[in-house]
């Protein structure tokens, strides 16, 4: 069986510090961002997630019941690459339901300063 491999590019820019807005995507709160969404179900919480954030770490994240899903853990969140200020390379994965033969999501987060306080994502 091969595998097909899709790849989506999104681009804007934010008025806020470089800092912020390379951090606060992959650092906040995951269940104020999937707040489920069709077959999407919402996130309730994550745990083994004392490193999240550091290259090699990961999270379980747990979602609240949906009609394709029972309340639980749903996949693992982890941390590929993270060059400070510039680029996360994330993968969710372990996929606890089938999710239209995927099997893993590799995510990508580039921040770049155009001028102070207008970064380009």
């Amino acid at each position: 069986m091969q595998l097909m491999k899709t790849t989506v590019s999104v681009s804007t820019i934010y008025k806020r510090s470089l800092e912020r807005a390379f951090k606060t995507p992959m650092l906040s709160d995951i269940g104020k961002v999937h707040t489920g969404f069709g077959f999407t179900p919402r996130v309730t919480d994550t745990i083994e997630d004392e490193n999240w954030g550091k290259p090699g770490f990961s999270k379980k994240v747990f979602t609240a019941r949906n009609f394709l899903k029972k309340r639980g853990w749903t996949s693992n969140y982890a941390v590929l690459e993270r060059v400070e200020n510039t680029y996360w390379k994330i993968e969710v994965g372990d996929f606890q339901t089938y999710l239209l033969g995927f099997t893993k999501y590799v995510g990508v987060w580039k921040t770049a300063e155009l001028e102070p306080n207008k970064i380009a994502i």
